[in-house]
C-alpha cells in the first residue's frame, strides 16, 4: 500500500478529505481513485494541517518527513517543503517554481519536485488590474491583500512592475501565514483608511477557505474588489479572474500516480496554467453603483444576476 502525505499548513483538516465540502479536495481524491489509487485500500493519506502548526510549522514539516510518504502534495507550501526534504518526491501546487527554487526549469524540474504552477507570469495581474479599472474607471489606489511570506518570496516584483504600468499606487497588504480570518478581515477593513479606493485578493489556500468573512470584509469597506476564486464571486465577490484549481488538481493526481508508478519528479514537466476563469456578479456591482462593460461580460465564463 502506497503513503501520499499532503501539506497544506493554512487549511484546517476537516476540509482535506474527498467528502469534506472543498470541491478541489474532491476532484484531487476523483482522479487519484480513477487512476486505481483509493483511500483505506491502496493508499494510505497523511494530512498535515493548519491544526499541525500548534508547535510550529518546522515541527510539522518534520511529523510529515517521519511519517515516510512514498510521496508528498504540497499546496501551497514549496519552499517549506524542501527545506525539509531532498529525497522524498513531491507534487507541488505553487506559484513560479523556479524562483522559489524548486525546480531548475518548467520543462525539466531535477531534484525532488514536479507539480503544478499557477504563475501566468506578470501578465496576469495587469489583466487583473485592467479588468478591476474596466469596471471602476476611477482606480488609483489599489490595496493588495497577501499572505506576507508570499509577498517577499516572489509576489512583490511582479505585482509592483503591473501597478506601475498601469500608473497607480499600490498597498500591499500583508497578512500572516497562516493568517486567522480575522488578520483577514482587520486588514481589508483597514483599507480604505489607509487610501485604497479599490482591493486585489491575492490567491492562497485562506483566500479560499475565508472567502465568506473576506467578501463580507470587503462589502462593509464598500470597495470593489478583484477575487481569485469563482467561489468569492458566488459568496457576493464583485468579480474573480484565475486559474481553474479543479484543472489543476485533476493534473496533481496525474503526477501523484506517475510517481507512485516509478517516476522520477525530475523528469516530470512542471504544468503551467493556460485556462483561465472569469466571474462576474452583476447583483454586487449594482450595490456599488457600477456598470459592467459589455466588453467583460461578453468573456465572463460565469455571471451572477
Amino acid at each position: 500500500m502506497h503513503r501520499l502525505a499532503i501539506v497544506s499548513p493554512s487549511e484546517p483538516l476537516a476540509i482535506m478529505f474527498e467528502h469534506g465540502g472543498n470541491p478541489y479536495y474532491r476532484v484531487l481524491f476523483e482522479g487519484l481513485r480513477a487512476l486505481g489509487h483509493v483511500e483505506g485500500k491502496t493508499l494510505v493519506v497523511d494530512r498535515f494541517s493548519r491544526e499541525n502548526t500548534a508547535a510550529g510549522v518546522p515541527a510539522m514539516m518534520s511529523d510529515m518527513v517521519r511519517s515516510a510518504p512514498d510521496v508528498i502534495y504540497a499546496i501551497g507550501a514549496g519552499p517549506l517543503v524542501k527545506a525539509a526534504t531532498t529525497t522524498i518526491p513531491v507534487v507541488a501546487l505553487t506559484g513560479d517554481p523556479i524562483s522559489l527554487g524548486l525546480a531548475r526549469s518548467l520543462a525539466r524540474p531535477g531534484g525532488n519536485f514536479t507539480g503544478v504552477s499557477v504563475d501566468t507570469g506578470p501578465s496576469l495581474h495587469g489583466k487583473r488590474i485592467e479588468m478591476l479599472r474596466e469596471v471602476y474607471p476611477k482606480l488609483s489606489q489599489l490595496a493588495y491583500v497577501t499572505a506576507r511570506r508570499a509577498w517577499e518570496a516572489f509576489q512583490g516584483p511582479p505585482m509592483r512592475a503591473a501597478a506601475d504600468a498601469a500608473h497607480l499606487s499600490l498597498l500591499p497588504t500583508l497578512v500572516d501565514y497562516p493568517a486567522t480570518e480575522a488578520q483577514y478581515r482587520e486588514a481589508i477593513l483597514a483599507a480604505p483608511s489607509n487610501g485604497a479606493d479599490a482591493v486585489m485578493i491575492a490567491d492562497s489556500p485562506e483566500a479560499l477557505l475565508y472567502r465568506t468573512a473576506i467578501v463580507e470584509a470587503v462589502a462593509k469597506s464598500r470597495l470593489p474588489a478583484i477575487y481569485t476564486f469563482p467561489e468569492s464571486v458566488e459568496a457576493g465577490g464583485l468579480i474573480a479572474y484565475s486559474f481553474d484549481l479543479k484543472e489543476l488538481n485533476r493534473r496533481a493526481a496525474r503526477d501523484i500516480d506517475a510517481i507512485l508508478r516509478g517516476a522520477n519528479p525530475g523528469d516530470i514537466p512542471f504544468y503551467q496554467v493556460t485556462r483561465l476563469i472569469l466571474s462576474i456578479n452583476l447583483k454586487t456591482a449594482k450595490a456599488l453603483g457600477l456598470t459592467i462593460p459589455p466588453s467583460i461580460l461578453a468573456r465572463a465564463d460565469e455571471v451572477i444576476e
